[in-house]
């Protein structure tokens, strides 16, 4: 998979409240560079904790869901497009189908 962008992730583990979000998210994105999903099923296959919503949303459980990570998946074209990437308390106030922070 193609992910966009790896510097919306970089941005926020840069943020020092949020720094020992940085190898999860970097265990992440290698993972997602390497896999070939197809479907929500093939997502879940490999990330039984991941929550499939709607209008093409993946929602990851990072560092021990400590943090929530948005991503719109689209399989056709092999692409994971990150949409939020937050504490679990900032995911709560969200709406994970439309949101489109980064």
């Amino acid at each position: 998979m193609r992910v966009i962008a790896k510097s919306t992730l970089k941005k926020f583990w840069g943020q020092a409240e949020y720094s020992d979000a940085q190898a999860p998210l970097e265990s992440w994105h290698e993972e997602t560079l390497k896999a070939d999903w197809k479907s929500p099923q093939a997502v879940k296959a490999q990330y039984g904790s991941a929550s499939i919503c709607g209008n093409n949303r993946v929602v990851f459980n990072i560092g021990g869901n400590k943090y929530r990570l948005v991503v719109e998946m689209q399989y056709q074209a092999g692409i994971a497009w990150i949409k939020f990437i937050g504490t679990h308390a900032q995911y709560n106030k969200i709406d994970v189908e439309n949101v489109n922070e980064y």
